[in-house]
């Protein structure tokens, strides 16, 4: 049967079937060579776009041979220094057919000018070049952590990158406004909807206040803005989420920016769906997660994502194998090939359930959305928003250690046979080689002494006195850089040296958390302990920016009756010490998650000694067991893992091993 004939006899199907999202994996490790074998083996597999992931010491700005980077290069993404790695990088892949999405906030400016110094090379017209910058400062500030620089300069360089696009690369996204990490930070449906679509007014606002776009461009601008959501396991409710989202930006761009073309207020977005949700406990689980939550943006046509990455199974173990990630893909070529699922029109096109909590959702998002705009917009409101992401974040931590929120394998259902994909252990994920790192290190140093010096001299020069100067814009100086030579450390160097470094609120001072009744035993015993109460610092060393656990941690124990020092992310081991010595702590809690801990934790229990501090050193994040036996041997008190989910029980611990250090003295 024919489209034609199918649709006059009233078949509920479309008269066409709709074309697949872009289909991706967030994916880097290592090497850029040995992460663009990985791009081509993706790709060959069916993947249809690009998704790279960058190694902290690039989303942060430095370079592998910086003494801040030391255990982290190449760990949770691709370290990407110059235009060689970025050449190797896209190495057999041609630029102007391929969608790429780069998850790069804080050096956004710099990886996209790498990206076009290389189209340049390769000797195809940049304006050709289609994909995504993430660059969305605001989430980093609330939840992420990777950013550099304060507010206003970070908001300078978003607009420049909007403004250089709109007009030289028409098929770029140079934002991705991102709800996905304010998810993952706590946040309500109604606050992801807010606080997202106040970024994006924000932005707006201020590349119209710019002056760099004529005003019949502008919707252009408006068309290009695209955001980044989180998908979570409350089916429903994500479906519903994402129909008032798009909703919601029709309206902004109608009635705020007067935009009359229905394809630029289009709410254009990608998603990964929920990686907080995946489990160490029984992590078989999570392909079952992972499939429901892709649903939930893909089965309403009118809101549909454009683009989705999944993760892998085995996440919360560690980085996933190639054919882990494969397991991901076939996922979604299942659901957009196998099913009916893009064969028909909006499916919940009249569903009450579905229709009233859109309605809910719109509501709630505006009085939250009103708000924020009352307060003088997102940038002037970091402080108070961050603060409620963590309150919010508590709240739901506590669910899941009373029970009131059940997650199958954790707190519910925890009987289980031995499962077959486990079984290898640490062989269940991928491990980064450790001389990576030393190999990196050379090769920097070999790259910077062999570029024409005076070349990257004249453009590092261009470069400073564009940043100095608000009306030049930022790019054009950044891609000569890159060409001549220029490394991610000395972009980075150069704008903090004029726009200086900001440190974000952590959102836990003053606060308490939400665990007075399960923390009242605790906290009591606490309160008896000789010597006064315990005297904890809550520690963040290396560029790991994931800091819900610690701030978790932080405000939990401010319940169980602790002194807390809570400083924030990115602290030295020297840094962490001399806290640990000035505040005389009895312990240390050190918090990371990108996999240097071994690496790190010795470095900061050498410095706690150098200082003359005998505090204890208890260490929580993703580490596997074979880890933790090392980490033991080393001297550390205690490790906990995301397994040990009841935060009650880890302060009770962390208490009696306190009182018995302090008994020892």
């Amino acid at each position: 049967m024919t489209p034609s004939e199918l649709h006059n006899q009233n078949d509920p199907r479309l008269p066409e079937r709709d074309k697949p999202w872009v289909m991706r994996t967030y994916s880097g490790h290592s090497t850029a060579q040995a992460s663009n074998e990985l791009y081509r083996s993706n790709l060959a597999k069916g993947q249809t776009g690009l998704s790279i992931a960058f190694d902290l010491p690039t989303q942060i700005g430095y370079d592998p041979d910086s003494p801040l980077a030391k255990g982290e290069v190449g760990k949770v993404g691709v370290p990407v220094a110059h235009l060689g790695h970025m050449r190797e990088l896209m190495d057999g892949i041609p630029v102007d057919k391929m969608n790429t999405s780069m998850t790069i906030n804080a050096t956004a400016p710099w990886l996209l000018g790498l990206y076009i110094a290389n189209a340049i090379e390769q000797g195809a017209e940049i304006s050709g070049l289609s994909g995504t910058t993430q660059n969305d400062i605001v989430k980093e500030y609330l939840s992420r952590g990777t950013y550099i620089f304060p507010p206003d300069h970070s908001k300078r360089l978003i607009v420049d990158m909007i403004a250089y696009t709109v007009t030289n690369l028409p098929r770029w996204n140079p934002i991705n406004v991102c709800s996905y990490h304010l998810q993952e930070a706590g946040a309500t449906p109604a606050q992801e909807i807010a606080y997202s679509l106040a970024t994006a007014i924000g932005v707006l606002d201020a590349v119209k206040e710019s002056g760099q776009i004529p005003d019949d461009l502008f919707p252009e601008v408006v068309g290009r803005i695209s955001f980044f959501v989180n998908a979570g396991i409350r089916f429903v409710e994500e479906v519903s989420k994402m129909r008032a989202f798009t909703k919601l930006w029709d309206q902004i761009a109608k009635d705020r920016y007067g935009v009359s073309d229905h394809k630029l207020r289009r709410f254009r977005y990608g998603v990964q769906v929920n990686s907080l949700g995946l489990t160490e406990q029984q992590p078989e689980n999570n392909v079952q997660r992972i499939v429901l939550e892709a649903l939930g943006v893909t089965l309403s046509r009118d809101a549909r994502a454009r683009a989705l990455q999944l993760p892998a199974w085995n996440e919360a173990l560690g980085l996933p194998r190639p054919w882990d990630q494969q397991w991901s893909l076939r996922i979604q070529q299942v659901l957009a090939y196998e099913t009916d699922l893009l064969e028909y029109p909006d499916i919940f096109e009249g569903s009450k359930v579905v229709e009233a909590l859109t309605d809910t959702l719109i509501e709630s998002s505006n009085h939250e959305l009103g708000e924020i705009l009352g307060l003088g917009g997102i940038f002037n409101a970091i402080d108070l928003l961050k603060s409620r992401l963590v309150a919010s974040q508590s709240e739901r931590t506590r669910k899941i250690e009373t029970g009131d929120l059940k997650v199958i394998g954790v707190n519910v259902f925890k009987e289980t046979a031995s499962s077959p994909l486990v079984e290898q252990g640490a062989e269940s994920h991928l491990v980064v080689d450790a001389r990576i790192e030393k190999h990196l290190v050379e090769e920097i140093v070999q790259w910077r002494r062999t570029r024409n010096q005076e070349k990257v001299a004249v453009a590092l020069d261009a470069l400073k006195e564009a940043a100095q100067n608000p009306s030049t814009n930022i790019m054009a100086p950044t891609i000569a850089f890159a060409l001549a030579g220029g490394t991610t450390g000395e972009w980075a160097q150069a704008l903090r040296e004029i726009f200086g470094e900001y440190r974000a609120p952590t959102g836990v001072g003053g606060g308490i958390g939400r665990r007075g009744a399960e923390m009242k035993d605790i906290a009591e015993k606490a309160k008896n302990l000789p010597g006064g109460p315990p005297r904890f610092l809550v520690a963040k060393p290396g560029l790991d920016g994931h800091s819900n656990g610690a701030e978790q941690i932080a405000v939990s124990a401010r319940d169980a009756g602790f002194e807390v020092v809570y400083q924030g992310i990115r602290l030295s081991p020297h840094e962490i010490a001399v806290a640990a010595r000035d505040e005389d702590v009895d312990a240390v809690g050190i918090s990371i998650l990108s996999g240097s801990h071994l690496q790190l934790v010795p470095e900061v229990i050498r410095e706690l000694r150098k200082v003359g501090s005998d505090a204890l050193v208890i260490v929580g994040g993703i580490i596997p067991d074979s880890d933790r036996d090392i980490l033991i041997s080393q001297g550390i008190a205690a490790v906990y893992t995301p397994k040990n989910y009841q935060i009650a029980m880890i302060m009770n611990e962390v208490l009696d091993l306190i009182s018995s250090h302090r008994k020892s003295k």
